[in-house]
């Protein structure tokens, strides 16, 4: 299924069990997947339209009255224009409210640069209280939507909407405040983020061949990022590699060496080299970006030889 079917199907399922669960979107149901619950729980979903400011202090609003709010549209709407909303109405203001930004990154495709966010991870997290998820595949998701749904405060979810590899199993165990390893190794850590998991788990036979053992860690939650598994990984390998749909700078790179700032180990990077996106399919912009599986693999190399 579509991500976007996924979260829509979960959203269904928490709406029917809990009226206090509701969908605040701004004109994009259709693009998001929830279209068709508005007029299943007609009392539950609101259109602001094309004002996404208002959709956030709306939200806020029916936190403040024990309401579950899930507000959604393109990530560039998501983080960057609500940016204000999100850090008084809902962070300072510690209201309960669930952000959905889709088409992060370079899945934002044809829609260009304008609705390309390589930054939205770096905007919100430095803002307090945030938490920040973007889930790899339909496991996962489903697993995580009724975590976050009872989770008590803020949080940002950064989903691509259309269909990923699977990656985890069904008897997948998620918890959203501990990474998942994926695959132990001795020679290198690849932490990764989103879409991209699946281009490491590809990566990583290429390694193997070379004889370079990876080991692989999912972080799903990039704020407040896993330091225990982080460091401990680290420190057993002696060489770490991030992969990300985002900037280098501000994303899941940031977090992993704040978390290992203070450790003498090489951290190299695959990930958007600080520029603005551009209209394209996925294949050009992954070429573009440098964020297809020969990079993973060349850099992964780089970051062993500097061990």
């Amino acid at each position: 299924m579509e991500m976007r079917a996924v979260y829509a199907a979960c959203l269904a399922e928490m709406m029917e069990k809990d009226k206090h669960v509701c969908i605040v979107d701004a004109d994009l149901g259709k693009a998001s997947g929830t279209l068709s619950l508005r007029a299943k729980f007609p009392e539950q979903s609101f259109d602001c339209g094309v004002a996404e400011q208002n959709m956030a202090s709306i939200a806020a609003g029916l936190s403040s009255y024990g309401f579950k709010p899930w507000i959604e549209t393109f990530t560039p709407f998501a983080t960057r224009r609500i940016c204000d909303q999100i850090a008084i109405s809902i962070s300072y203001a510690k209201r309960n409210v669930k952000i959905v930004g889709t088409d992060p990154g370079i899945s934002a495709e044809l829609n260009g640069g304008t609705h390309m966010s390589m930054e939205d991870i770096g905007v919100l997290r430095s803002i307090p209280g945030m938490v920040i998820f973007e889930p790899v595949d339909e496991v996962q998701l489903r697993a995580a939507m009724p975590v976050l749904n009872e989770y008590d405060g803020p949080v940002y979810v950064r989903l691509f909407r259309k269909e990923t590899p699977a990656v985890f199993g069904e008897g997948y165990k998620f918890d959203l405040f501990k990474a998942d390893t994926i695959k132990a190794g001795k020679d290198l850590t690849i932490f990764v983020s989103g879409m991209l998991t699946a281009d490491v788990v590809t990566a990583d036979e290429q390694l193997a061949a070379e004889g370079i053992d990876a080991e692989i860690i999912n972080i799903h939650t990039i704020k407040p990022i896993d330091r225990e598994t982080v460091i401990a990984s680290a420190r057993k390998t002696g060489a770490v590699l991030t992969v990300e749909n985002h900037n280098v700078i501000g994303g899941l790179h940031s977090a992993v060496l704040e978390a290992l700032a203070e450790e003498k180990i090489p951290v190299c990077a695959v990930g958007v080299q600080d520029r603005f996106g551009e209209v394209g399919k996925l294949p050009y912009l992954r070429e573009a970006m440098g964020l297809t599986v020969e990079n993973i693999v060349k850099t992964a190399k780089r970051a062993v030889s500097l061990k």
